[in-house]
């Protein structure tokens, strides 16, 4: 309850943009606002997903997963910001792997010496991250390649179309992920989408209710957001891409932060499991080609090609996550490991060089 006294950034942010306050703190009292209320649109996800039965709840949690997350980068895309809409999404793949995942074991590793959870359901969670790096290195590899036959222009409008049609195929694969984990082989992955029984405390029409008002809300927010983004870059000594990378994934999965280390402390390792990989993969595969098809939309060419940093970036956490999950159990010290790395990718994008 206390995370939701945030809430009275809410009124303070609409304050300082009709006051013509500071950018700088337009981005920050925004920021704090939708922190709350992302952990809003969760509970009532949750609360619609318990009525709804679990094959549909599944499809719900599935879609407003990364809500939060999509709605910032379509007005981060809509006002031009590719640079950051594309570091946003490799820094929410790289949160949720190693900030939100490396919290969640540490914590519960400290609390429990040794915590256990099924290879099965996580394998098969962590082999679709295999293709999350597909679907980002097939674009760069495009990238080099074309760059080399046709040149650079017209590599630009070459890599915009392979994408556009790329994000139909990761759309296509993700749907097929639902309809294996909800429907033909949900025996499977029980133990890990099995959530606590409890009855819903909301009705549906409050559920739907608070849901599509944090949502709009969210959306003032993140316009808000973005409009103060320039200015809170160039007052903080901050680049575009620290804040797309590190910044707003951390406020984005705000959250699922604390959803994943509650169940880790509870010795619920399944559950913070499914909620980092899970959260990857619908990044990876839903957010991102969605984000692309929204740019051919408005008007704002978007590709998947990413830099060799965040390229790397991305390998380096999916294969230290692949062998964290592998033997079923974890420990606090793959938590720091984790935690780890992110630091030190953390701290390569901060001394990045800006081009003039």
């Amino acid at each position: 309850m206390w995370f939701n006294l945030l809430l009275i950034f809410v009124p303070v942010a609409f304050f300082l943009e009709f006051t013509h306050a500071s950018g700088t703190l337009v981005f920050i009292a925004s920021a704090l606002a939708i922190l709350p209320l992302a952990g809003i649109m969760g509970r009532a996800t949750e609360e619609l997903a318990v009525k709804a039965g679990s094959t549909v709840g599944g499809l719900l949690n599935a879609t407003f997963g990364n809500a939060t997350e999509l709605i910032i980068a379509f007005f981060a895309l809509r006002a031009g910001k590719i640079e950051v809409v594309t570091a946003s999404i490799i820094g929410s793949i790289l949160g949720n792997l190693l900030l939100v995942l490396g919290l969640a074991v540490l914590l519960g590793g400290l609390r429990h010496k040794v915590q256990k959870f099924s290879v099965q359901s996580a394998g098969t969670v962590a082999s679709l991250l295999t293709i999350s790096v597909v679907a980002l290195l097939v674009p760069a590899v495009f990238d080099i390649s074309a760059r080399a036959v046709a040149g650079p222009q017209a590599t630009t409008a070459l890599d915009v179309r392979f994408s556009d049609a790329a994000a139909v195929v990761l759309i296509l694969l993700y749907v097929a992920y639902i309809i294996f984990t909800l429907v033909t082989h949900r025996e499977l992955l029980s133990n890990a989408d099995e959530h606590e029984e409890h009855a819903a405390k909301w009705s549906v029409p409050l559920a739907l209710g608070v849901l599509a008002g944090s949502t709009v809300v969210v959306g003032f927010m993140s316009e808000l957001l973005v409009s103060g983004l320039d200015a809170a870059s160039a007052s903080l000594g901050l680049s575009e891409l620290f804040v797309g990378l590190i910044v707003i994934p951390i406020i984005g999965n705000a959250a699922e932060h604390a959803a994943a280390v509650t169940f880790a402390l509870r010795n619920k390792m399944d559950l913070a499991m499914t909620i980092a990989l899970g959260s990857t993969v619908q990044v990876a595969l839903l957010v991102a080609p969605l984000l692309v098809l929204m740019g051919l939309l408005l008007g704002q060419p978007m590709d998947l090609v990413v830099s060799p940093l965040e390229l790397v970036a991305v390998v380096a956490a999916v294969l230290i996550t692949n062998s964290v999950v592998r033997d079923g159990e974890t420990n606090w010290l793959e938590g720091v490991l984790l935690l780890g790395v992110y630091v030190l990718i953390g701290l390569a994008v901060f001394f990045f060089p800006v081009a003039a």
